[in-house]
């Protein structure tokens, strides 16, 4: 999981695993809040995953600023290749 298409695809693959999100509903511009339905909590274990996956330590000040899916894959994109 290096490049941001490889992040984007899992991070599809976990909003439809674990939150049941339409995977037709999940793009690049979709607003995880608005668009998806995510809440406060929703977005904690979200990063809880992706912790899990990536083995690194995601900033929670630097995801409370993400509103797209595009936002997060860049976040996680920062800390993989860092």
């Amino acid at each position: 999981m290096k490049t941001r298409d490889e992040i984007f695809v899992v991070l599809q693959n976990i909003l439809v695993d674990e939150f049941e999100i339409d995977k037709n509903k999940i793009t690049k511009d979709a607003n995880l809040y608005e668009e998806l339905d995510l809440d406060s909590i929703d977005a904690v274990d979200l990063v809880v995953k992706l912790r899990e996956i990536t083995g690194k330590k995601i900033d929670p000040e630097a995801f409370k600023a993400v509103r797209t899916v595009d936002d997060v894959v860049a976040e996680v994109h920062q800390l993989v290749v860092a």
